[in-house]
């Protein structure tokens, strides 16, 4: 992985910042909802940029430089999302619409014309994106749930298209001599693909650790804030076990074992479907943890007292689905403390947010615990990705 990509990976989770925010100005339904579509949205094209760099990398200057623009244009959607369902709506949906056209054109040096299959869906995706811009209340609500429409057709009609074996025309960059679309999509770099993940998921988890700074602002640091932002960190670190020392490596062994021809379908589940609730969990747990830091001698609202929870569970939940769509197990003890994180919001809202970040990471670490005890293979040495 280029020191690019990562760049792109740091402007790119300036947008999940920016929806951790929004978050925690509005926890409520409403608020909630905006961030799950506009980071679904979102994500979705972050996901179409790691495919494409692993099969066109930015190594010629013509490619850095439309990847810089793309850059940009996440940086307009970044800057908008606070506004996206009002004044921002327009600079948003411009923004994204750039992302998708330097996306087709990059794409097109590895499927030559076959990038229709992707590039038409996602030009109408981000037009409607962009018109629900000019729109107010409910014509904007129902444009932005046509782009969720045709976001989730899209993998179908790849698939559709990868099965029949068809021929993308003036396809370019095979250095296998295998032009077909059902080829191209399996042929990605196993490593890449997890490494990439990988690194979103560590900045992401960075974004949680600010949140913690943030939380703290000027506050002095007593020792009862002191005790409440190491748990946060706790916390985050937790997480961060679960996926990194148990699942990183055996996914990378999964994607290289499995036959080119079903790897898109594996990454579209793994990365995308299991991955939204992963990193959305963590936008979650930080806002809760913003709101929660400068309050936890008092009782928590129910509003942070779930958020701080619900998204430690949302990850859980992205989690478990991620084990179950590479086969990796054991779900129990996961499934277990996903339950019992749950219940720790009447903790927070009954005596104290430090309680309840207390009882969060006496569930996590019971839960590693657990697996380290009862089932040492789930936490065997694998091959990592580096």
């Amino acid at each position: 992985m280029s020191t690019l990509e990562l760049f792109f990976d740091l402007v790119f989770v300036f947008t999940i910042t920016q929806l951790t925010v929004l978050l925690a100005d509005d926890i409520s339904f409403r608020g909630a909802g905006q961030v799950l579509v506009i980071f679904t949205v979102l994500f979705w094209m972050y996901g179409g940029y790691a495919h494409l760099t692993n099969q066109v990398p930015p190594d010629r200057t013509v490619r850095r430089v439309l990847l810089m623009l793309a850059m940009g244009a996440f940086l307009v959607c970044a800057l908008a999302v606070p506004t996206a369902f009002g004044a921002g709506g327009v600079a948003f949906g411009a923004g994204y619409l750039c992302v998708v056209l330097v996306h087709s054109a990059l794409f097109t040096q590895a499927h030559g014309f076959g990038v229709i299959w992707f590039a038409l869906p996602n030009v109408l995706c981000a037009l409607s994106v962009l018109a629900a811009g000019f729109l107010d209340g409910p014509p904007a609500g129902a444009l932005w749930m046509l782009a969720l429409l045709i976001q989730f057709v899209v993998p179908q009609l790849v698939q559709r298209a990868a099965a029949s074996g068809a021929e993308p025309v003036g396809s370019a960059g095979d250095a296998t001599g295998v032009t077909t679309l059902g080829y191209q999509l399996g042929g990605m770099s196993s490593a890449h693909l997890v490494e990439r993940h990988g690194l979103l998921l560590i900045i992401v988890f960075g974004e949680s650790v600010i949140a913690i700074g943030i939380g703290v602002g000027t506050l002095p640091l007593s020792v009862g804030i002191v005790a409440g932002a190491l748990l946060a960190l706790a916390l985050a670190s937790a997480l961060w076990w679960m996926y990194f020392v148990r699942d990183e490596g055996r996914a990378e062994q999964v994607f290289a074992e499995a036959p080119p021809e079903k790897r898109f379908k594996l990454a579209m589940r793994a990365y995308y479907y299991a991955f939204l609730p992963m990193l959305l969990g963590i936008a979650a747990f930080a806002a809760g943890v913003k709101k929660t830091i400068g309050h936890l001698g008092g009782h928590l609202d129910a509003g942070p007292a779930l958020v701080l929870a619900g998204g430690i569970a949302l990850y859980l939940a992205g989690d478990l689905a991620f084990r179950a769509v590479l086969g990796i197990g054991p779900a129990r003890f996961r499934a277990a403390a996903l339950v019992l994180v749950l219940a720790t919001v009447p903790v927070g809202t009954g005596t104290a947010g430090l309680w309840q970040l207390v009882a969060l990471v006496l569930v996590l670490l019971a839960a590693l615990g657990a697996e380290a005890r009862w089932a040492p293979a789930a936490v065997a040495p694998a091959t990592g990705s580096g």
